[in-house]
């Protein structure tokens, strides 16, 4: 499938190396799409979900035998707040509204999630200035919530753990990627 729609992709444009990609494919049938969308992980599938959603015609192309086995399936679940990216940039403005739109998402779809907060601890007095630094900067991008706490008080909600500050992070959270891809590929 791969090499049948960057065959006829590559003829399109007239490039040389698509078309010694393409060769011997001439006899192939060829789909006619507004769309063509390579990988089917979760961008890809977000991507091909909107421009469907949109009255496109979309081919989703994957080298795999299905969606998500790339490193869609590998990633660690996590739902970040946006507070480790410059203040103002594209990455954190992009982070803090795709948070609270993949919440929205999952709630109404029943997908897998929840909001169970996050703690970045300073395990000695040097990296107390860090924690400062990352509560500006996520304040700044808009992550509301965020708190510094002594580190008697972290430990209290985790007793295990060994820090002398903590920054709590209450809209971090994690979701089930499998169920949230199945949800874009339906």
């Amino acid at each position: 499938m791969l090499g049948r729609a960057i065959g006829s992709f590559g003829k399109a444009l007239g490039d040389r190396r698509w078309k010694a990609f393409g060769a011997g494919l001439e006899g192939i049938s060829k789909e006619k799409v507004d769309v063509v969308v390579i990988g089917a992980g979760v961008v890809g599938l977000a991507v091909a979900r909107e421009m469907a959603l949109k009255g496109r015609d979309v081919l989703v192309v994957e080298s795999a035998s299905t969606f998500g086995t790339g490193t869609s399936s590998r990633n660690s679940e996590v739902i970040h707040a946006g507070i480790y990216y410059p203040p103002n940039s594209l990455k954190a403005r992009f982070c803090v509204k795709g948070r609270e739109l993949l919440y929205r998402y999952c709630a109404d779809r029943q997908i897998p999630h929840q909001q169970i907060g996050k703690l970045i601890v300073a395990t000695s007095v040097s990296e107390v200035p860090k924690l400062s630094i990352l509560l500006r900067c996520g304040t700044d991008n808009g992550v509301k919530g965020l708190r510094m706490m002594e580190g008697s008080e972290a430990i209290r909600m985790e007793p295990k753990l060994h820090c002398v500050k903590a920054l709590l992070s209450p809209c971090s959270g994690i979701v089930d990627s499998h169920s949230f891809m199945l949800s874009l590929a339906v």
